[in-house]
């Protein structure tokens, strides 16, 4: 569905690397997470797949035809983008800012509206409820609901993740990990998620591809990386959450006693 063939990246007339010679596949209704550390080049990896940022060298291929075919901007309208700052419109309402993409495309509106409501819905934001609002009349979590339900507005099979929960306190975070996973399975969307957070990766993602220094170091399944780790970053980085967990743990049971 998604596919890197030989990507790099880099800038300052090369001097400055962000993507190393990246290869690899997203297969149809699989989610990706795509962790590293700031500076490891998995939001400019992100970017390049919608053309926010042009490779250096390589080919990016989505559903088997080269992103360079054609626009960006039609490119980026069939592919849903969630950022870590929301980007909401301030001056449009919750219902404008999830019509956005389907009045480029040219619905008609008895279409944008059922898709407006249906979106809202799915994301837990009944459009007679919420509809009408203005994005500062919300929370930081239905902004980031709103947010979501924009990117599916336009019925994309493909729905790349910026951080998407990163500014979110940990309850309401917790509530949208799960709730968008329910909703990337229910519609068998292919989702490449950026993340710093390991605990959520390993959660939330099919496969986890991790990056350092614009490499990509080893992609797998929770269990390979968790099991197998290839690399001694990778291994630093599964355990991290086991070492919280056991801290947990422990703290739980010197209460108990």
């Amino acid at each position: 569905m998604i596919e890197l063939r030989h990507v790099s990246k880099s800038f300052d007339q090369g001097t400055v690397v962000a993507v190393a010679d990246t290869s690899f596949t997203v297969r149809r209704g699989e989610l990706l997470g795509l962790i590293g550390e700031s500076g490891s080049g998995k939001t400019t990896t992100l970017k390049m797949i919608n053309r926010l940022e042009e490779p250096s060298t390589g080919e990016i291929l989505v559903n088997g035809k080269s992103v360079r075919e054609g626009s960006p901007e039609q490119l980026r309208r069939n592919i849903g983008y969630v950022f870590q700052g929301i980007g909401l419109f301030p001056h449009y309402t919750v219902a404008e800012n999830v019509a956005a993409v389907p009045q480029l495309l040219n619905w008609e509106e008895a279409r944008i509206e059922a898709r407006c409501r249906d979106t809202l819905d799915m994301v837990g934001l009944p459009f007679a409820e919420y509809g009408q609002r203005m994005p500062s009349q919300l929370s930081g979590g239905q902004q980031q609901r709103v947010g979501v339900a924009r990117a599916l507005a336009a019925e994309p099979e493909v729905v790349l993740m910026d951080e998407p929960f990163g500014a979110l306190d940990p309850i309401t975070r917790a509530e949208l990990q799960e709730e968008f996973k329910r909703i990337q399975r229910d519609l068998g969307l292919t989702v490449i998620m950026v993340t710093h957070d390991m605990t959520e990766a390993l959660l939330l993602a099919d496969r986890i591809a991790v990056m350092k220094e614009g490499a990509v170091l080893q992609i797998g399944t929770p269990q390979e990386l968790l099991h197998t780790p290839q690399h001694d970053y990778v291994r630093d980085i599964v355990e991290m959450p086991r070492r919280r967990a056991d801290r947990l743990e422990q703290l739980m049971r010197a209460h108990d006693n």
